[in-house]
């Protein structure tokens, strides 16, 4: 049976992955193996904000048994001020996130349509919350009506395949299907929300392992550690945890910090 913990090791491990090659140009590198340094200059294992916030909502919800955006603000704000959450503290956030955690409010214009609250989103599959809720997830930073349903979609698509429909199937349940048969040319891999969307479930649908599959997602360059970290996600429900490669899972750091906030 599909856990959380399939789920967010696949996102960590993905997030990783992608790291040390965000914002490089598609085909301009080849990622073969977790690497280190590069972009942020990172060791080798090292996730990101992507995985920090994940685990954030994970620990509020482990911890209250509901979800309460509030306190998930409350706990975004102690990994960007803190270091909660992470291996080293803090090395990237994403723009809107940062205001938002300034302000209190989540961004709702068309220009704050990033993907910062989707690549969160995953764990809400594996609670009770409903479309509002994740919506409120999202909407602690991204409030725009665009970046809250692909949350939704995002959620929905998560329990489709934790349930073992095919990830064809899901894409196509969240109105994705015509990802299946885009060309790689066609996928964009930018920070827009719904561009990360459709590359997560392109590389979920056109390959046939979690290897594969995010290393597809960090190889299409540009926002490479939220593709992987979405992507990963997905394909750690798909294909569980135990399909990570070792050497892989060996070289991730902080899985003391991911544990200790699983439900």
């Amino acid at each position: 049976m599909t856990t959380l913990r399939d789920a967010v090791f696949g996102q960590a491990v993905g997030d990783a992955l992608g790291v040390p090659y965000e914002f490089r140009a598609r085909d301009s590198f080849v990622c073969t193996d977790m690497t280190g340094r590069g972009t942020h200059g990172m060791p080798a294992g090292t996730w990101s904000d992507d995985t920090s916030m994940a685990l954030a909502l994970c620990d509020s919800y482990r911890e209250l048994g509901r979800v309460d955006a509030d306190d998930i603000l409350a706990r975004f704000r102690a990994w960007r001020d803190e270091g909660a959450y992470s291996v080293d503290g803090l090395f990237d956030i994403g723009i809107t996130t940062s205001i938002a955690l300034d302000s209190g409010r989540g961004g709702a214009g068309e220009r704050d349509n990033g993907n910062g609250s989707l690549m969160r989103t995953v764990p809400l599959a594996f609670t009770d919350a409903t479309d509002d809720e994740v919506r409120a997830v999202s909407a602690i930073t991204h409030a725009h009506a665009i970046a809250c349903d692909a949350c939704v979609d995002c959620v929905r698509a998560a329990r489709m395949l934790a349930s073992g429909a095919s990830a064809e199937r899901a894409a196509l349940a969240v109105g994705m299907g015509r990802v299946a048969t885009a060309p790689r040319g066609a996928i964009r891999s930018g920070g827009y929300v719904l561009d990360t969307w459709a590359a997560a479930l392109w590389c979920l649908v056109r390959t046939s392992s979690y290897e594969e599959c995010v290393l597809a997602a960090v190889n299409l360059g540009e926002d490479t550690d939220t593709t992987a970290a979405v992507a990963g996600t997905l394909a750690g429900i798909v294909y569980g945890a135990s399909s990570i490669p070792r050497s892989w899972m060996n070289a991730l750091r902080g899985k003391g910090v991911i544990e200790r906030c699983l439900f």
